[in-house]
Formats: C-alpha cells, structure tokens, sequence
C-alpha cells in the first residue's frame, strides 16, 4: 500500500490492536481510531499523536450509526482493521444470555455494522477489510462456544463480503491468530485457572506483521485466509 493510506482500527488500545497501530503510525499512514467512549479516544489520542478518533460502543451496534453519524468519517478508507473483542468462556449449560449476547454483539454484530458504514469508504479507495478472527473461528471446543460461534459467524460474513465486493475493487482478509500474548489471552487463562506466561505464546507483533503483509501485497493478488499458530 503505495504512500499515506487511512485505516480505521477497532481494537488499538491493546494487544494486536496496539502493535498494528504503533507499526502503521510509524510509517507515518492516518490513522482513525475507534473507542468505546470519549475518555478512551482521549487515552488513544494521546498514544497515537496525530491519529484521529472516532466514539461509539461495540456492545452496543444498534447505536453505532446513530454515533458515528454525529462525526466525521473519511471520505476513502484504505483498510479497515476489524481486531477488537471479548470472550467470556463457560459451558452451554452455564453460559448466561447476556454472555452469549455481549460476545455475539463486540465480535460479529459490531463489525458487520462498522463494514456496513464504511463500505463507500473502502469502495472509493478500492481499499482493503481485515477481520482479525481466532482460530476458534475454525474449531470450536468445549467451555469456547458463544465466543467460537461469534468467531464462526465472523468467518462467515468476511467470505459473503469478499464474493460481494471483489466487483468493487475490496479485498478481504482474515487471520485466525493462535492464543497471543494479550490482556485477553491473561483473562481467558484467569477463566480457566491457569497461570499465565505470555512468553509461551504468539507476540502480537508477530500477528501484526502479518496483517501489514495482507495489506502491503500488491493488487494483483489478496491473502484470503491467514492462519498464525504459536510457534514455540
């Protein structure tokens, strides 16, 4: 991706989110920064000199048109990085509602509403979805059910999305992570009473160059489906 491009990132404030923005803020590319609420677009503002933000609740998509319409979104979007998300682990039979629609609402709704809001972005700059998914978004297993089925779904809309807008000029990409050494990676191993030591998995450096690799490729080709897996 030739000269500045502007990428909206879900997801910034930490882990892979975080190593994406530091590596595309350092090229010197705008960025647009998603935050769930004021105080965290001032934290990030304040992270990424320079970078622009944009407020509204994951958890709360149905609201998030009503939000962004009251500010300014980009006329062309070069990429839009779908990396935030939540996972609340625990078994069919004790999984609560609320759990089972929180995950579904920040790791599938959500996104699928941002792609709806700025897919005239992305077509005017022929611009580039990333869906940093999980591998749970390949298999699922026990304990991981509502957060496998958001991540399922996920899979399911990036596919529908690159089959309706190849026409269009707009790539889609998604990558299915192993477990990351992240803020979520501590809280699911606090859910599983487990100790946590980050130097047993991915650094989300690692996963971050793999997205800049999926956006940097020439147009004559796009990475469609990119699994990384702990190499250790």
């Amino acid at each position: 991706m030739a000269g500045m491009a502007t990428h909206v990132i879900t997801g910034a404030g930490s882990g892979i989110g975080a190593a994406v923005a530091r590596r595309l803020h350092a090229r010197g590319d705008r960025l647009v920064l998603h935050a769930r609420d004021a105080g965290r677009a001032e934290e990030l503002a304040a992270e990424f000199p320079g970078a622009e933000t944009l407020v509204g609740d994951l958890a709360d998509p149905e609201a998030l048109s009503e939000a962004l319409s009251q500010q300014t979104l980009p006329d062309q979007v070069d990429s839009l990085l779908h990396i935030a998300g939540v996972v609340d682990l625990g078994a069919v039979g004790e999984l609560s509602r609320k759990a089972w629609r929180r995950q579904l609402d920040v790791n599938l709704i959500a996104p699928a509403e941002l792609t709806r809001l700025f897919l005239p972005g992305l077509r005017a700059a022929r611009g580039h979805v990333v869906f940093v998914n999980s591998g749970a978004g390949l298999n699922a297993h026990a304990g991981w059910s509502a957060y496998a089925a958001s991540k399922h779904g996920l899979k399911a809309l990036a596919d529908a999305l690159r089959e309706e807008e190849h026409g269009n000029g707009v790539r889609v990409t998604t990558v299915y992570p192993g477990r990351t050494a992240s803020p979520m990676q501590a809280k699911v191993h606090q859910q599983e009473g487990k100790e946590y030591d980050p130097s047993r998995w991915i650094d989300p450096e690692s996963v971050a160059t793999t997205v800049l690799t999926a956006l940097d490729l020439p147009r004559d080709a796009e990475v469609t489906d990119l699994s990384v897996r702990p190499g250790r």
